[in-house]
């Protein structure tokens, strides 16, 4: 199961962004791990050909790089601070639900 979900808010922990909070627009599974793409993180720079039957201008344009998973970390919207994410089972009716580790918060 994928703790980290479209929508949520991390912290990047590795790489030339680290430090910085933003959500995440997509999860993307790969064949051995996940990647996940986050908005205004590893910008790259890409230089495209003019298509005017799409109506794309020629240049070089700026995108986000899909990073992997274990380079971030779930904003807890408690403390503020990145932490680890559980799975809790509820006993009585069988949902299974993620938690914030450090402060016990459901998700």
């Amino acid at each position: 199961m994928v703790k980290i979900k479209k929508g949520d808010n991390v912290r990047v922990m590795r790489g030339k962004d680290s430090g910085k909070d933003s959500e995440v627009l997509k999860v993307i599974k790969m064949k051995n791990t996940y990647k996940v793409l986050v908005k205004g993180i590893n910008i790259v720079k890409k230089s495209q050909k003019p298509n005017p039957q799409l109506g794309i201008a020629g240049g070089i344009s700026e995108m986000e790089k899909p990073i992997d998973i274990s380079n971030v970390m779930l904003v807890d919207k408690k403390t503020g601070k990145p932490t680890r994410v559980g799975i809790n089972v509820d006993k009585v009716t069988g949902k299974r639900s993620r938690i914030a580790i450090k402060s016990g918060e459901i998700i």
